[in-house]
């Protein structure tokens, strides 16, 4: 449909009896997005994502993909759609290039005709002719994308694509995201790690115990954030009278032999031109990221939920 959304929900709920798995989920995803769905495990993200492809049914609201209801128009609601969820699956005794032949089989006319093409991008060409079955985790998720980059999408949905990999394979699919993404791809990605969003992301939802408490730009997010920093100093108890006297330093105070304060950019700067009048040795100034949890509490008030939710709304 010309014009529409490539995600467009409103008012979904999932309830499982008593259990609310997802709560009034309203989502929106624009052309060009790398879109983070942001929150803990046990959050919602996986059963929203299920009800956005069709999977499952919503107990209530709707889901359009480019303006389509899969519930309504079936596979052709996803013309132009391709991911995984909770991770791809694929015959462990055939090779990476059988599994894709055999899933373009199925597919479109001329999904077959791009195998090597897309092979390339995940950076698997060389491994393409051995068993998936002694594939690491992370070439198991590039071949995951590398199916659904078979069906030249539009929209590209990604369900904890870096979970279980080492720091070599996260980087590996960051990279991975970020190729994609400059193709012009509509990216949206669930994470429960807020660092991986901020470095892959321009808008983001953060859902919690099935409730959206945000939704917008990311660095709109993090600027609203209290940040927080870190001194090492050769003389820490001196460097922290210096930020006592300074403006817009805050909440300062010594713990383990470094100073710990929170304060804007700009105090920060006016902070170290103090520091080096002093003649404060100084070793390290370092930003400390918000974690997951202080954002939610941030964004929450600190309010706890009335009900917890299963595992099942992961």
């Amino acid at each position: 449909m010309s014009g529409a959304l490539p995600v467009e929900t409103r008012g979904l709920i999932k309830r499982y009896g008593r259990i609310v798995a997802v709560d009034g989920v309203d989502l929106v995803v624009e052309p060009g997005d790398v879109y983070g769905y942001l929150g803990p495990n046990g959050a919602g993200k996986t059963t929203s994502l299920r009800m956005l492809l069709g999977l499952i049914r919503p107990t209530a609201g709707s889901a359009r993909l480019f303006g389509r209801d899969p519930l309504v128009q079936g596979a052709k609601a996803l013309d132009g759609v391709a991911g995984f969820v909770e991770g791809p699956r694929f015959y462990s005794y055939l090779s990476g290039r059988s599994n894709l032949q055999m899933l373009a089989d199925y597919d479109e006319p001329d999904s077959r005709a791009r195998i090597e093409e897309v092979l390339e991008v995940v950076e698997l060409r060389d491994r393409a002719k051995d068993r998936v079955g002694g594939y690491s985790h992370g070439m198991r998720q590039r071949l995951g994308i590398a199916a659904a980059l078979l069906r030249s999408p539009r929209l590209l949905l990604l369900d904890e694509p870096t979970t279980g990999l080492d720091p070599a394979g996260m980087r590996d699919m960051r990279e991975l995201v970020r190729r994609l993404a400059e193709d012009k791809i509509t990216i949206m990605l669930s994470s429960h790690l807020l660092y991986e969003v901020e470095e892959l992301c321009n808008r983001v939802a953060i859902i919690r115990k099935g409730r959206i408490v945000y939704q917008g730009a990311l660095r709109e997010l993090m600027a609203a954030t209290t940040t927080s920093y870190v001194i090492r100093a050769g003389d820490p108890e001196r460097a922290r009278t210096v930020c006592l006297t300074q403006t817009g330093v805050e909440n300062v105070a010594v713990e383990d032999g470094v100073v710990r304060f929170s304060a804007d950019e700009e105090s920060v700067a006016a902070l170290s031109i103090a520091l080096g009048q002093a003649r404060i040795g100084i070793t390290a100034l370092t930003p400390e990221r918000a974690s997951l949890e202080e954002l939610f509490l941030g964004l929450t008030g600190g309010e706890s939920s009335d009900h917890d939710r299963a595992a099942v709304a992961s």
